[in-house]
């Protein structure tokens, strides 16, 4: 099982490398991606997690996600002895990745004078910041996540396809239901990086806006845990 949480760590670093690197392209001054837009950092992200899981699942089951290791456990499809440990490595994996981000992109922080823009390449935040309404956002997309993710396993998928439709359902649920809060849609790929944002020493950073930061782990956990219930009770 140690294998399977050094395979959390390796999926989750790769996620938020790729992830958050597609964010900073299109976000940071004299980047040759700046103003890609909306669509490139979807469909980044999506192949960002589809790269996450093949670079994990040799190891194991490439959860790479808190609010995935915890809804599992909740319909007894995963040890409740080894969440805590999948969720570390999650969450260290996370942090790593948002480190490598800020080194790969390093002169580009201090041409970049926007704080928000540089918080929004580690952390999501609210378009309108409305605690109840955003809350909502991130447990509709997680749930629609889970549920989504529990299908596949029923499905007729083959094994060597499934992270390619993963990738697929994060960018319908990016293009679709992120724009209001940028869906974190995952407790680790918000709070690993925006925890990296408050430690790494970041050209022109503001704070971390820590009191949003409830928002994408609560509403992802809840989310998660409530659309692997929804499956369950499916005949």
């Amino acid at each position: 099982m140690w294998t399977q949480t050094l395979g959390e760590f390796i999926g989750t670093l790769i996620l938020i490398l790729l992830g958050d690197g597609v964010v900073a392209g299109v976000s940071l001054n004299q980047s040759k991606a700046k103003d890609a837009g909306w669509v490139a950092i979807t469909l980044g992200w999506g192949l960002a997690v589809t790269m996450g899981v093949y670079t994990a699942a040799f190891l194991g089951p490439a959860h790479l996600n808190p609010a995935v290791t915890i809804a599992f456990a909740a319909i007894g499809q995963f040890s409740w002895s080894w969440v805590l440990p999948f969720v570390a490595a999650q969450m260290l994996g996370a942090f790593l990745g948002a480190a490598i981000v800020w080194l790969h992109y390093y002169p580009h922080w201090a041409k970049t004078n926007d704080q928000a823009t540089t918080l929004g390449v580690f952390a999501t935040g609210p378009a309108i910041r409305n605690y109840t309404a955003n809350f909502l956002s991130e447990f509709i997309g997680t749930a629609v996540l889970i549920f989504g993710l529990l299908a596949f396993a029923q499905g007729k998928w083959t094994a060597g396809l499934a992270p390619t439709g993963v990738g697929i359902l994060i960018t319908a649920i990016g293009l679709s239901l992120g724009g209001t809060t940028g869906y974190a849609i995952n407790p680790a790929r918000d709070l690993g990086p925006r925890l990296a944002h408050a430690i790494l020493p970041i050209a022109h950073k503001g704070g971390s806006d820590w009191g949003y930061s409830w928002v994408p782990v609560l509403g992802p956990l809840a989310g998660g845990v409530v659309g692997a219930l929804i499956f369950v009770t499916l005949p």
